[in-house]
């Protein structure tokens, strides 16, 4: 900390001492006192005297002269602010002003505030420095100072601390510099107390990108609320005051110059020497002092290009190796006007009448019965820079481009001029004072009021930069910038909100001492829609009152379109939504996603966070309103190529409400919870409100941060494409392997998103997918990841991806999800539970039914008889066919012995007899095989069926038949 400072200036009346006051008291009384010029000469000094009041003060353009202690005015060549103090002069650092580095091991040890004759200059590198100027004020004063800030890789802040090293009570407007555009000076005013007030300017550069940032300027440090000022301060080289009580010094005109302390400017030889701070010698004329213009079109209709030296002329052609201008080109044909315009005979391009329209070759027309005229802008030909157009040079270190065109026209294209220097910027602007929309759609609650877009390329061989900027309501913001050589491409910007707004598009070669004259930027084209002020190149249909000749063009409702054959305002069917403005032909009413519906105005589509899908015969239905509230997921840390630690937040909205987005990212400001936060930075700093959003985060740690810090605050998700089971929709693919496969049996479920607006890497936009992944292990929350293959969340910068397990990503529970159980019967009831399937895979939807109790009967009695009867039926079983196996046995020996003695004409030849053979004793005594083959079997019933074939014999009679032991013949039987 800085102990107190009090702001003393002397004033010499003699060159033995001179005056000053001493320290103020309790009482706001103090006095003057003589102090010699050399130690220790004490001798001959006035005795002191009482001072002014402690908060006396002169007015500006007078100082207060010590010895009469009265306010006197400064004389011709000074300035003085009165109670005020002025830096405006940087070639040293002044008295007072230190400039401290914050660092890490050695990186920083270097890096300071580096002045540069007319402004002080910030490092370049990932430190974070400090300028820093202690005040003691004896009333309350303000601080006011100018800056360039154009790089949102460097944090800039102001604020102030008390002599307690404590903070003082700043808003965030105080607190945090606005960025400004290329070329231009912003100016910053705080109040201060009175007291000591320690001031501080720091920048810390961020080199994310590795990227060197582009530094901080600082000028024109004017502090009020001093006590006085002993003296006054002279002009400074190039300024001069001629009249005595100057509180300012004006700049010297052109071709003249002054020194410091000057009271008139002195002329330089305008033929050899240009002045300002001094008189310069003429250099010899280049190429870099005249630009080439078209002339307008002549009677004939007939162009040329000649060429002009810059103004003021500050070279010479009279010299060793100058350059003379180059003679004028050939005339030739006119290129046509730009649509919407026409040429009226007198060799110039004119507007058309309001209500017609032109392509720029014809006369301008009337728009057809049930059009419109299409207003805007639409510059394709540059003959001559456009009325609502201009040019300009700007270097903040000389002022050699003032009064330069930065840019030339050439015909088909405006291209970047010649400048003074390679580090100059090339200002290009085109004013437009508002949108209207066309009367069709005024009605309508499409947040684009209109769109521009340009046809451009660069041709560089350093690093050259492409800046396309928006001023809009003194506020400055940067677009997009493209860096080196780029291809013919074009840019589209697509405006939400109307109002008053300055495109302009700076070129810078380098940023460093080079030479590359070469380097160019060529814009071919620039198309701006619904302009106010506007030209038409073409109608459009508009809606009708009625059908009738003369009919009126009216707004058509919000969710309309008109209808091709009645010209007619007809509203969308369900679940389309309108694109943008154009609504002519139901083919304007495009469908939603998969799984989304449109709002009642067919605005936008949304996900209502429910979802149904039909997996194997079984409909999913899932409801993810317990994941809507807004999620973060913070991944790294990462680091710099500096050693800088920093994070990427992600905040994730995943269904928004009914297509509003929630997720909120903004720049500067580390607590989003915070409403007056959200407040004040909407308007200050860079502000995001999306479906999903990212942002760097620097910790307070290791840095010398007070408190952390956001910066590079982007969108990933502005339209909520659709949901769908499937790793595609439209152009967005999923990516394979990167994340782990899932083990469950649902499927993930995946929403898609996409934010159209286009950058430098990503000319469609980027693109943002969330996986919901069914796992009951998590929480109701869940977890959020990144693919491990690509931890910062993509892999091409381009297209992002997220994985969301958790218990609420699993489908609504239904009847096939549980199963039922029965258990015993007791004393007449038995119970029924029910129980999940495991693994249990959904949540809510049906509950698990309560157990049931029913009354049942006891069948253990039945059970035995059942039992009894069963035994018994086999036992009768067993002894019956005992039974008639044995009783087939002697029928079948009776058999036999029938068959021997048949007669011979029933007799069967004796290879296929089946009874006791030739030879054989006829005895009663029959063998049987214990174990008859099946063979056998079949055999003996084959010869059975042959034999009574043959022999005509009923089997019935020999059942009857009574057979002794002793045998008998029978009868011969007749054939």
């Amino acid at each position: 900390c800085y102990a107190e400072l009090v702001v003393k200036h002397a004033s010499v009346l003699q060159i033995e001492y001179y005056f000053e006051y001493t320290e103020c008291d309790s009482t706001g009384s103090r006095w003057r006192v003589a102090i010699p010029h050399n130690q220790g000469m004490c001798s001959g000094l006035p005795d002191p005297v009482r001072g002014t009041d402690c908060t006396f003060s002169c007015e500006a353009g007078e100082f207060l002269e010590m010895s009469a202690q009265q306010c006197t005015q400064c004389a011709a060549g000074t300035y003085s602010l009165g109670s005020g103090i002025r830096f405006d002069e940087w070639d040293d650092i002044p008295a007072g002003f230190t400039s401290l580095a914050t660092y890490m091991d050695n990186v920083g040890l270097s890096s300071t505030w580096t002045p540069q004759g007319n402004y002080m200059e910030s490092n370049r590198d990932e430190c974070t420095v400090s300028l820093i100027y202690a005040v003691h004020l004896k009333k309350q004063g303000s601080v006011s100072f100018e800056y360039q800030y154009v790089d949102n890789n460097v944090f800039f802040e102001f604020f102030i601390q008390n002599d307690q090293c404590q903070e003082m009570d700043q808003s965030s407007d105080q607190k945090w510099i606005k960025l400004t555009s290329n070329g231009e000076w912003g100016t910053h005013t705080v109040s201060l107390k009175s007291g000591t007030n320690i001031l501080y300017w720091r920048t810390t550069g961020i080199l994310v990108g590795a990227k060197i940032v582009k530094p901080v300027l600082l000028r024109n440090i004017q502090i009020e609320g001093v006590a006085y000022t002993s003296e006054c301060f002279q002009c400074k080289p190039g300024t001069f005051s001629r009249t005595p009580g100057s509180s300012t010094c004006e700049p010297c005109p052109r071709n003249t110059y002054s020194s410091k302390g000057a009271s008139s400017c002195t002329p330089c030889d305008k033929d050899k020497e240009y002045g300002s701070a001094m008189c310069r010698e003429k250099p010899a004329c280049s190429e870099k002092d005249y630009f080439q213009i078209h002339t307008a079109c002549d009677s004939e209709g007939k162009t040329q290009i000649i060429y002009k030296w810059i103004e003021p002329k500050i070279c010479v052609e009279n010299v060793t190796g100058a350059m003379t201008l180059p003679p004028s080109g050939e005339r030739k044909k006119c290129p046509p006007c730009n649509p919407g315009f026409y040429n009226n005979d007198t060799a110039t391009c004119s507007p058309c009448p309001p209500g017609t329209f032109s392509d720029g070759v014809k006369e301008c027309q009337k728009c057809p019965a049930g059009t419109e005229p299409a207003l805007g802008y639409e510059y394709k030909w540059w003959n001559v820079l456009p009325a609502n157009m201009k040019t300009s040079c700007f270097n903040v270190g000389n002022s050699k481009c003032d009064g330069m065109n930065g840019w030339e026209v050439a015909g088909d294209h405006i291209r970047s001029g010649a400048g003074s220097s390679d580090n100059d910027y090339l200002i290009l602007n085109l004013r437009i004072p508002g949108f209207k929309l066309p009367t069709s759609v005024t009605g309508t609650t499409g947040t684009e009021f209109g769109r521009i877009t340009f046809i451009f390329e660069t041709i560089c061989s350093a690093d050259c930069e492409l800046y396309f900027m928006m001023v809009r309501d003194s506020d400055t913001n940067v677009v997009e910038s493209w860096e080196g050589s780029k291809e013919k491409q074009s840019y589209t910007h697509i405006m939400t909100q109307n109002a008053s707004v300055s495109y302009t598009w700076a070129f810078q070669r380098t940023n460093q001492a080079l030479d590359f004259v070469n380097d160019i930027v060529k814009i071919y084209s620039i198309t701006v829609t619904n302009a106010l002020g506007g030209v038409a190149s073409t109608c459009h249909a508009c809606a009708l009152v009625s059908q009738q000749s003369g009919s009126s063009c009216v707004p058509c409702p919000a969710g309309h379109y008109i209808d091709k054959d009645t010209n007619r305002c007809k509203e969308c069917p369900p679940n389309t939504y309108l694109s943008g403005h154009q609504i002519y032909g139901k083919e304007s009413c495009l469908p939603c996603g998969p799984g989304s519906k449109s709002n009642k105005v067919h605005s936008v589509c949304f996900s209502d966070c429910s979802f149904s899908h039909m997996e194997a015969n079984q409909t999913l239905t899932y409801d993810f309103t317990q994941l809507s509230p807004v999620a973060s997921i913070t991944n790294g840390p990462s680091f710099t190529s500096k050693g800088t630690k920093y994070f990427h937040v992600f905040n994730v909205s995943l269904c928004g409400h009914e297509g509003k987005k929630a997720a909120v990212c903004m720049d500067n400001v580390t607590d989003l919870a915070s409403k007056d936060v959200q407040r004040e930075s909407r308007e200050l700093v860079n502000y995001v409100e999306t479906f999903i959003c990212q942002s760097t985060i620097i910790p307070s740690d290791g840095r010398g941060f007070r408190t952390a810090l956001s910066s590079q605050s982007i969108s990933l998700a502005d339209i909520f494409l659709g949901v769908t089971v499937e790793s595609t929709l439209g152009d967005v693919t999923i990516k394979p392997g990167l994340f782990p496969e899932s083990s469950k049996k649902i499927p993930d479920v995946n929403f898609f998103y996409w934010s159209p607006q286009a950058t430098s890497s990503c000319d469609r936009g980027r693109n943002t997918v969330i996986k919901l992944r069914c796992n009951p292990e998590k929480s109701a929350r869940g977890e959020l990841t990144l693919p491990r293959k690509c931890p910062a969340g993509t892999c091409d910068g381009c297209t992002f991806y997220f994985l969301w397990e958790s218990a609420n990503a699993c489908p609504r529970c239904t009847e096939a999800d549980f199963h039922e159980i029965e258990g015993a019967c007791r004393d007449g009831i038995q119970d029924k539970h029910y129980v999940w399937n495991e693994p249990k895979l959904c949540t809510k939807g049906v509950p698990l039914p309560a157990k049931k109790t029913t009354p049942c009967e006891s069948i253990d009695f039945w059970l035995k008889v059942g039992a009894g009867i069963g035994a018994f039926m086999a036992v009768l079983l067993i002894a019956l066919t005992c039974y008639f196996w044995k009783k087939n046995k002697k029928l079948e020996y009776k058999y036999s012995r029938l068959v021997m003695t048949a007669n011979k004409e029933c007799e069967l030849p004796a290879a296929d007899s089946c009874a006791i053979m030739e030879g054989e004793d006829n005895d009663d005594e029959v063998v049987y095989s214990n174990k008859p083959s099946l063979l056998g079997k079949l055999k003996s019933i084959a010869t059975k069926v042959c034999l009574f074939t043959k022999v005509g014999c009923m089997f019935d009679i020999l059942v009857t038949l009574e057979i002794d032991r002793s045998y008998s013949p029978l009868p011969n039987m007749a054939p």
